[in-house]
C-alpha cells in the first residue's frame, strides 16, 4: 500500500482529517464538517488517494452517504472508532508535551487545550493501515 488514505473523524460542526502514507503523517487539521466535500477534493488534487477510512461515529452514516455520492471511484470504509478519542489524546501529549508545572500532573488527569479530532483522524488511520497489512 504505497498511496495516502485520507482518514476522517466525522464530527456535527467540526471534523478531523489527516493523510497518511504507511502510518507517516503527511498533514492533518481540523475544518468545519460543512466543507468536507470541498477539502477532499482539493486534497484529491495533491496527494494520490485511493482510499477515505471515515469513522464510524457521529453523524458518520450521512457524512459516509454523501462520500460514496461524491467520490464513487475511490473506496470509503467505516472504521469503528471504540477509543479513537483517548487514543488521540495520548498522541496530542505524545507530540505536544506538557510544560511547566503541567508536566507534574499525570497525562491521563489532562485535557488538551485544543480538540483533538484531527489526532483522532490519524488514530483511525493508522489502524486501518495495521488492520489491512
Amino acid at each position: 500500500m504505497n498511496d495516502e488514505i485520507l482518514a476522517i473523524d466525522p464530527g456535527r460542526e467540526k471534523t478531523g482529517i489527516a493523510i497518511l502514507k504507511n502510518s507517516d503523517v503527511l498533514e492533518h487539521k481540523i475544518i468545519n464538517s460543512e466543507e468536507l466535500v470541498q477539502i477532499i477534493k482539493s486534497l484529491l488534487e495533491k496527494y494520490i488517494i485511493k482510499t477515505i477510512v471515515m469513522g464510524n461515529g457521529t453523524s458518520s452514516k450521512k457524512k459516509y452517504d454523501l462520500l460514496k455520492q461524491e467520490f464513487i471511484d475511490r473506496d470509503i470504509v467505516l472504521i469503528n472508532e471504540y477509543r479513537t478519542t483517548d487514543e488521540a489524546r495520548k498522541l496530542y501529549f505524545q507530540e505536544n508535551p506538557p510544560k511547566g508545572w503541567k508536566k507534574l500532573i499525570p497525562l491521563g488527569m489532562q485535557v488538551p487545550p485544543v480538540p483533538v479530532d484531527d489526532y483522532a483522524a490519524i488514530v483511525i488511520g493508522r489502524k486501518y493501515l495495521k488492520d489491512n497489512k
